[in-house]
């Protein structure tokens, strides 16, 4: 018998940041390897990825790395695990070509001859496992579900999901692998579990398109629409419906996002008519009943753009009264306040607005009978839910239990928690390092929570500088103090509190500076302390101080130069 392991580094307890980690006897292969973008705590951050800590130091045991599709949270974090082991990297057509792209933008064009194709038919032998998969119905085409073959059974990862019989060819699942898969002998399923808590089933991608035809037909006016780049599924709608209701569609300045373009090139997306298009140029030229105006962008760049639209601070396009703004894309829990105030702000420019959301249900991921069916293809031996919070994975676990699955063949494991099955029996053995990294610039995990908490501060209470220059040798204050403040308070209305602060720092520089056993560290600890209390009595705000203590070893008085 193998000896199996499943580790979750990510995607468990959380949405996004998909990565798992499936050990067979000595062989690792890593499912997904993604991030999530971060929400407004983390100030100044621009990613989260995983704690690849457990993988770096098993580094010689990674035989693959096998992606599902080409959206960041199952793909993003890639060029950050490659930037430090080397392994083989398996994914469709568009996967492969997107993730090629985010290593170039790395500096990582020497790991491409390590990027592989595969496709719902390919089958890879390795040592201790073969690796195959299925296609799945998601936002974005050449999503494909991952099967982990062992002597004792597979090991199946559904990656993001959902069904859709009247799904169009590029999105069809594969339903007969499913059951082919199911009568093999699943031994543990590792399901999406991002809408098992939803009380609404998704309507069918063909309902969609209907009213988003609709909706292009009974407009009067101009439709500008606004979508994610990486929703493939409803740029291709957007396509169609304009064709179909005899709109031209104008895209403003360089927004085709990135995966949008590359869809194009590999004809993941079908163009009904190179007619669609128009310049942005012939914009004004055609009547407003004949256009459609499509802003992509990342996770919130449209509704960014919308802002700008409405309050006419757009270098090409701008809103107008008689406008039909059409939201496109299900927005994220953490942009629903954003959302309103842009709303908000486009009807003061005199459109209206509609969302596909309005009258129905809509979503990448499968609802609960979805992940019902997905159970019922695959009967496994052991469910473990995963791509979604612990309410999430804990109503898929119900789900489950429906199905006549008990407890004691559910996990729902916390990031890092060791699956491991042995004699045909499961359970948790242990936990390896897993967690946030957070990604700064070019920064990447040196930023803490020390970082964290000077930025959230900085955010709420803003920064007081104190400046002066000593000399030590003649136990003198040469220059200052001189005191700023930024985002603390308005300094020309604020004199008394800004004097107060420079006599107690002149009382702290004179207490220090006569010392025979001066300690910088000391006197900037003191003026913190002293400034900091004083502040927080006199305003109840706690600003960041930052003393700014200089010297002036070769300064010489007037009167020793003569």
């Amino acid at each position: 018998m193998s000896k199996i392991k499943i580790i979750p580094l990510g995607g468990v307890r959380e949405e996004g940041k998909n990565i798992y980690v499936v050990e067979i006897n000595n062989s690792i292969f890593v499912l997904d390897c993604g991030l999530v973008y971060p929400e407004d705590e983390l100030l100044g951050i621009d990613a989260v990825i995983p704690d690849f800590s457990y993988l770096e130091e098993n580094a010689d045991r990674i035989v693959g790395i096998f992606l599902t599709h080409g959206h960041a949270d199952a793909m993003g974090a890639l060029p950050y695990l490659l930037g430090t082991i080397d392994a083989p990297v398996f994914g469709t057509e568009l996967t492969i070509e997107l993730a090629s792209i985010s290593a170039k933008a790395q500096g990582l064009e020497d790991r491409l001859e390590n990027f592989f194709k595969i496709d719902e038919d390919t089958e890879i032998e390795f040592d201790d496992a073969t690796i195959s998969f299925f296609r799945t119905t998601h936002t974005i085409p050449d999503s494909v579900g991952i099967v982990v073959s062992t002597e004792d059974g597979s090991i199946v990862y559904t990656g993001d999901f959902k069904f859709d019989a009247s799904a169009s060819p590029l999105y069809k699942t594969t339903f007969g692998r499913l059951t082919d898969i199911g009568e093999s002998g699943v031994l543990a399923l590792l399901s999406d579990s991002a809408e098992a808590e939803s009380t609404v089933e998704n309507v069918s991608d063909r309902v969609v398109a209907e009213d988003i035809t609709e909706t292009f037909r009974n407009a009067e006016g101009r439709v500008i629409v606004a979508c994610i780049g990486s929703n493939i599924a409803r740029i291709q709608q957007v396509l169609d419906a304009a064709y179909q209701s005899k709109r031209t569609i104008f895209m403003p300045g360089s927004n085709m996002y990135e995966i949008v373009d590359v869809a194009i090139k590999l004809d993941k997306i079908e163009i009904p008519s190179v007619k669609v298009f128009g310049q942005i140029s012939d914009l004004d030229k055609t009547p407003d009943n004949k256009v459609v105006i499509l802003e992509t962008g990342g996770t919130g760049e449209p509704i960014k753009t919308l802002q700008l639209m409405a309050q006419d601070r757009h270098p090409e396009v701008n809103i107008k009264e008689g406008d039909l703004v059409y939201l496109a894309t299900t927005p994220s829990i953490t942009m629903e306040t954003v959302l309103a105030k842009t709303q908000d702000m486009i009807y003061r420019a005199g459109a209206s607005v509609k969302a596909v959301t309005d009258n129905f249900k809509t979503s990448g991921h499968g609802g609960p009978n979805d992940l019902k069916m997905m159970i019922n293809y695959m009967n496994p031996q052991y469910l473990v839910p995963i791509n979604g919070e612990f309410r999430m994975l804990s109503a898929h676990a119900k789900l489950a239990n429906q199905l006549g699955i008990d407890d004691n063949r559910i996990f729902i494991p916390a990031l890092g928690d060791v699956i491991e099955f042995s004699k045909g029996k499961a359970s948790m053995t242990g936990q390896v390092p897993a967690g946030n990294v957070l990604v700064d610039g070019i920064g990447v995990g040196d930023i803490g929570n020390v970082v964290l908490r000077d930025r959230r501060i900085l955010s709420e209470d803003g920064i007081f500088v104190v400046v002066a220059t000593i000399s030590r040798r003649l136990k003198r204050i040469l220059v200052g103090p001189q005191i700023t403040s930024r985002g603390f308070v308005y300094m020309k209305t604020s004199t008394d509190l800004i004097e107060a602060c420079s006599d107690m720092t002149l009382d702290v520089l004179e207490e220090h500076i006569v010392r025979e056993d001066f300690d910088w560290s000391e006197l900037k600890g003191d003026l913190r302390e002293r400034l900091g209390k004083f502040l927080f009595k006199e305003t109840k705000r706690r600003p960041v101080i930052l003393p700014i203590i200089m010297e002036a070893s070769n300064y010489q008085p007037q009167n020793d130069k003569e």
